[in-house]
């Protein structure tokens, strides 16, 4: 079940990647970095070749880095990624081939839409350890050996590709281009640091049992009990620390107010955890 729901997850990630190159980036010849992007400035000069294609054949070189550099399982969901997105792309230019831009002429607009959703669906499949292909394999060589956030190991790599895209359609796209991938690395970088996001409460509660029972038997998580004492009340207390997910969140809050309208609770943000019930080391 578990890894259905990856499955479908990283599919779901693919086809935005799709929707957004091929409804939003390509009709304007935004060429925002990627080997998408690297696909349409060499299919401006080869028309007879579809971007599909291209981007399916730029990808090979690069698996073979995947695998030694980064492990079989990035590389065996980068390989995967990169022929589903090709493929998606290629079969959106079958089914619904476009001769003008969709829905707008706005640029700007054109560009965001097709930046942010593509951006989203990056992050999904950067979140399953897997990539696209292409550019997003440096960019995890980047993160896994230089510690640089993916998104911006995104725009490190894409930079020179939108240089190609304002030298084959002009500087007005050229700088469009460069825009967009200054969109796409910060927005990668948000969103998946959104999708790791958990919440670290500290409960004080004169139902401490019931609450360490709650959380390990209904949400098997794990607790830190530490012994505190109240600066006014001059009381022993237990402080009840513990990190679940955002969901998990909303149960144990609900959970500990039922019995304890009292209790007090601290929350805050944590951006990663690492370790047992969460994301390996």
């Amino acid at each position: 079940m578990k890894n259905t729901k990856k499955f479908l997850l990283l599919n779901l990630g693919l086809l935005l990647v799709a929707i957004g190159i091929y409804y939003f980036l390509v009709p304007n010849n935004l060429a925002a970095g990627g080997v998408s992007g690297l696909a349409m400035v060499i299919n401006q000069y080869l028309p007879s070749i579809p971007i599909g294609l291209l981007m399916l054949s730029m990808n090979i070189i690069l698996f073979i880095v995947a695998f030694f550099l980064i492990g079989k399982e990035f590389a065996v969901k980068t390989v995967y990624s990169s022929f589903a997105l090709s493929g998606m792309v290629w079969l959106l230019e079958l089914i619904y081939p476009l001769s003008q831009p969709l829905l707008t002429d706005d640029l700007f607009i054109q560009l965001l839409f097709g930046i942010l959703i593509s951006a989203v669906g990056m992050a999904i499949v950067f979140n399953q350890n897997g990539s696209t292909g292409g550019t997003d394999i440096i960019a995890k060589i980047f993160n896994k050996y230089f510690n640089m956030p993916i998104g911006k190991g995104v725009l490190a790599a894409d930079f020179f590709i939108t240089l190609f895209a304002g030298v084959t359609f002009g500087p007005k796209i050229g700088m469009y281009a460069i825009l967009g991938v200054l969109i796409n690395g910060f927005a990668i970088d948000l969103v998946i640091e959104g999708f790791n996001i958990v919440k670290q409460l500290s409960i004080i509660t004169t139902e401490a049992d019931a609450v360490k029972h709650f959380i390990l038997d209904e949400l098997g998580r794990s607790a830190t009990v530490y012994s505190a004492k109240g600066a006014y009340s001059n009381e022993d207390k237990e402080v009840i620390v513990t990190i679940v997910s955002q969901k998990e969140f909303v149960r144990l809050k609900n959970f500990v107010k039922s019995i304890d309208s009292s209790a007090f609770i601290t929350v805050s943000n944590v951006h990663e955890a690492l370790g047992e019930g969460f994301k390996e080391v």
